[in-house]
């Protein structure tokens, strides 16, 4: 136990000695601080008594006298304690047993400081949170990165920059949720644990479920769920959820994140572009007060219209590859491992299509340059196994949205042919006997729903974390999410 937490001990001890209960379940309070301070003329020309309720942010003693800062999240304000308005007993205990980082109640009377400050005189105090714990240093405490995350309740309070980035966070979600109300969307909620996975090329999360005796999956997605409920009459949904992808963490990579779904009937991947647009312009607009979001040295402009490249085309102008010329896999390959890293080499030799290999030149040659909000469409059939196929049937209708260099959506004309699904189903199983952890699932439950009849549809996918990093000027998803997924401690070492 380090010495300052057995020196609050020691006050806490006190505290119960005297009869005070360092942990009540009620407090008086009157307004908040950011109310007190907006009100102040009005209240001190009243001259009622106010409580407010805060933690103890600072604390400065000068004989009889003491100032203290309170915040209560909305705001911090200056408290004045004396002896002449406490008595000189409570002034003395206050003391003894309050500490910088306590939750506290005080009652008191509005006044100006004589430098013209906005204060609270109080002649009542009451610790309603006795800490054990200092905060630590404003400047030098909570430094390191890897602290800050896995302490995130110390960098909330001490980096009021990360709490207003989460505030923004949700503030954004709300901006979406109203765009899609106003556009006549219902919100739902789909499984979790799902039997399949699917919607998404990615590793899952298995469990097992003991009473059924059965392994189930942390869902990659909520896509094919969604999909079921346009089979089942509903015109027009989304979700706002959590998804789960077995894969490593990178800057833009958490395991667990937050995915925004949705899926509209009697329409195609263009409307899904314009949808996507709005929901980022609007969200900027509505909780920045502008489209233009500052990254470093450089300046993203989210507004409406986007930049659209078709995949063959950003591959050729940005890629610095024409492939329209490739007959078979073989030549593509060979053409296509010029310009890679020698490192790349066994990856490409997995790939047997010509699309396979397009997209992979995508991956490789343009993703990262595209910098400013930019619409890529149409993606080869072999890399988008639920998206309807294209007038060139070598390609299907799927955009993905890109900035900074990273995917931020992923968004397609739904395919809603059960014999065409069959197909690309068998393509995948094919995929995956041949090693591919991260080919989709065959998932016969759905097939059989669409036999039903799913009517034409747009599906729009948003990775809302990496929104939220666009928006907020945030480099690192950790950044924008409060607990990221963080690597166990070796508590072997201590």
């Amino acid at each position: 136990m380090i010495q300052e937490e057995q020196q609050r001990r020691e006050r806490l001890a006190h505290l119960r000695e005297i009869g005070q209960n360092p942990y009540p379940a009620r407090v008086k309070r009157d307004l908040s601080i950011q109310k007190f301070l907006k009100d102040f003329e009005d209240l001190t020309a009243s001259q009622k008594k106010v409580s407010l309720v805060g933690r103890l942010r600072s604390l400065r003693k000068h004989g009889g006298l003491t100032f203290l800062t309170l915040d209560d999240g909305s705001g911090a304000v200056q408290i004045v304690c004396t002896k002449d308005a406490l008595s000189e007993d409570v002034y003395a205990t206050f003391g003894k047993t309050v500490d910088v980082a306590d939750f506290l109640e005080v009652t008191g009377h509005p006044f100006l400081t004589q430098k013209g400050e906005r204060s609270l005189k109080i002649t009542h105090y009451q610790i309603i949170t006795k800490t054990l714990l200092p905060l630590p240093e404003k400047w030098h405490g909570l430094c390191d990165v890897e602290t800050r995350y896995r302490q995130r309740y110390l960098d909330l309070i001490m980096n009021t920059e990360v709490k207003q980035k989460m505030m923004q966070r949700s503030l954004i979600i709300t901006a979406i949720r109203t765009v899609m109300q106003t556009k006549g969307f219902i919100e739902v909620e789909t499984p979790t644990l799902q039997p399949i996975y699917g919607g998404g090329f990615a590793r899952p999360f298995k469990t097992h479920h003991h009473t059924l005796d059965a392994d189930f999956y942390l869902r990659i997605s909520d896509e094919m769920y969604l999909k079921r409920l346009l089979v089942g009459g509903f015109e027009k949904v989304y979700e706002i959820t959590k998804v789960f992808r077995n894969e490593g963490m990178d800057r833009d990579h958490n395991p667990e994140f937050t995915m925004f779904e949705a899926q509209v009937a009697y329409e195609d991947y263009r409307y899904g572009m314009d949808l996507f647009e709005e929901i980022f312009e609007t969200s900027a607009k509505t909780v920045l007060g502008t489209t233009q979001i500052v990254h470093e040295d450089m300046v993203i402009d989210v507004k409406r219209p986007w930049p659209r490249l078709t995949l063959v085309e950003s591959v050729q102008s940005i890629g610095g590859v024409d492939v329209s010329h490739w007959q078979n896999a073989d030549e593509a390959k060979k053409e296509l491992a010029k310009k890679l890293p020698t490192n790349k080499g066994t990856e490409l030799e997995r790939m047997h299509t010509i699309g396979e290999i397009i997209a992979f030149a995508f991956e490789e040659l343009v993703e990262e340059k595209l910098l400013q909000p930019t619409i890529i469409y149409d993606y080869p059939v072999e890399v988008s196994p639920l998206a309807k196929k294209g007038v060139d049937p070598r390609f299907s209708e799927r955009f993905e949205a890109f900035a900074l260099g990273s995917e931020i959506g992923n968004n397609y004309s739904e395919l809603n042919d059960p014999l065409d699904l069959t197909q690309r189903f068998i393509e995948e199983k094919k995929k995956a006997e041949a090693g591919f952890e991260e080919a989709h699932q065959t998932d016969l439950d759905y097939l059989e729903a669409i036999k039903h009849g799913m009517p034409p549809a747009c599906g729009l996918g948003i990775g809302i974390d990496r929104m939220v990093m666009l928006l907020t000027g945030s480099s690192n998803i950790k950044e924008v999410i409060l607990f990221p997924t963080l690597r166990p401690l070796d508590t072997d070492a201590s």
